[in-house]
């Protein structure tokens, strides 16, 4: 393989962003037209991606083998003549043929066994093909196993002048943000490096919604679709209603039906460099408490052996306010005049 082709090969990888099982030239036509076109085909995951060319990065045509209804082949298996295999889908009709037989028939065992999850029972194939087809099998049931759903904590509503919610929920996507649908718009208006899709909570308060920027010549198309929440997990209101077991989930339907072209709204985080210093805390004196002012006691002699001095009982007066103690200097000192204060 040279390095151009390995560059297609990662570039085919990075699009459509699943496994690749199965490849090589196929011829594809409707039921109905004349001619067969051909192709350079890749099974990756449940899609069948139809290419131009080897060469060709961008895929001209997929067929999604989810919506698988039957495979049967034109005529019986033999090694001296082309295959052809009508594969009918719920939303079309297609054939498929190869040339060499051999090759038809590992084309069928790999489409049979990725749209149907088991091995066909009758397969012509040796025990190296067979083997592949356990592995891509175990791969591709992990790869649709679905994911438990999220907690789910109901938010509410609060009246503002901007419509705003409270984001009481956990374990969401990172592109969940509590806004109305006007908001969400004008975020993926006004910041389209950021990303196109936005999950948010639905205007009836009970949901949620997906708001989504989608370009064209014309300008930027804004679209709003309603997801249900369910005891199972959620439903996505389209024509043809799509139940997903959680919000993770739903991102990832809306990303492969826009063939990942669109994008999660993520807003960068910014971080910082430089470790900076703290300045050291300032260090005060302690505080000085101060000593509580007591009134000086009155020392009086007694002669040895005598019981010690008693303080006096300071009298009652009567005021206008009531019954009050006197100060103690009207008692030691009952003859002071008011100028005797100063």
């Amino acid at each position: 393989m040279t390095a151009t082709t390995r560059r297609v090969y990662k570039r085919r990888e990075t699009i459509t962003a699943l496994p690749l099982y199965y490849s090589g030239q196929l011829l594809k036509k409707y039921t109905g037209e004349k001619e067969f076109k051909n192709f350079y085909a890749e099974l990756r995951g449940s899609t069948l991606f139809l290419y131009p060319d080897e060469m060709h990065d961008t895929y001209s045509e997929k067929l999604d083998l989810q919506m698988w209804k039957s495979m049967s082949m034109d005529s019986p298996y033999q090694n001296n003549r082309s295959t052809i295999y009508t594969l009918t889908l719920t939303n079309e009709e297609v054939q498929l043929k190869v040339d060499n037989p051999n090759t038809g028939e590992e084309w069928r065992g790999f489409i049979m066994t990725v749209a149907t999850k088991e091995i066909p029972s009758k397969l012509q194939l040796l025990p190296g093909q067979m083997l592949r087809l356990e592995e891509v099998l175990s791969e591709e049931k992990k790869r649709q196993a679905p994911c438990p759903p999220l907690p789910y904590t109901p938010y509410h509503i609060h009246p503002s002048s901007d419509d705003t919610y409270d984001d009481a929920l956990s374990g969401t996507p990172l592109c969940f943000f509590p806004v109305s649908r006007q908001k969400a718009e004008k975020m993926l208006k006004e910041n389209t490096e950021y990303g196109s899709i936005i999950l948010r909570p639905s205007t009836d308060n009970t949901n949620y919604a997906i708001t989504l920027r989608q370009d064209y010549p014309s300008g930027p198309v804004m679209k709003n679709y309603k997801v249900l929440s369910i005891d199972t997990g959620f439903v996505i209101e389209l024509d043809a209603p799509v139940t997903v077991p959680s919000l993770g989930a739903v991102l990832d339907h809306f990303l492969k039906a826009t063939e990942f072209r669109l994008h999660p709204y993520l807003v960068p985080q910014t971080y910082d460099t430089c470790i900076d210093l703290p300045l050291p805390l300032p260090c005060f004196p302690p505080k000085t408490v101060p000593r509580a002012r007591v009134a000086p006691m009155i020392h009086t002699k007694s002669p040895k052996g005598s019981t010690p001095p008693s303080f006096p009982k300071l009298p009652i007066k009567d005021t206008d306010t009531g019954k009050e103690y006197q100060d103690a200097d009207e008692v030691l000192n009952p003859d002071r005049r008011p100028e005797d204060l100063n």
